[in-house]
């Protein structure tokens, strides 16, 4: 599997259709953390972009993807090819039955 980086671009102006997708597109994305083929999901703090890492086989793959998203015909998009993508993993502390 390969990764992307896909940076999607926000209208300027959140239309009401839009917002009423954002419960869907979250849970949409959700699903997609745990299957693993999405591994971060970012928003800008100015709500202007959405940085998405997702695993896919292809550019072809990782563009599909992006089209299931809910808001995808409301926002416009770019796929790049990441050679490596380093995140911290989250790890839970070991139980004691003490």
């Amino acid at each position: 599997m390969n990764l992307y980086m896909i940076e999607i671009s926000l209208p300027a102006y959140l239309s009401h259709e839009l917002i009423e997708l954002i419960p869907a597109q979250r849970a949409h994305i959700d699903k997609l953390l745990q299957e693993n083929t999405v591994l971060s999901y970012t928003l800008a703090a100015d709500r202007s972009k959405l940085w998405v890492v997702l695993s896919a086989k292809t550019p072809q793959e990782a563009e599909k993807t992006v089209s299931t998203f809910p808001i995808a015909e409301y926002v416009q998009w770019e796929i790049t090819e990441l050679a490596f993508h380093n995140s911290v993993k989250v790890i839970l502390p070991t139980m004691s039955l003490n």
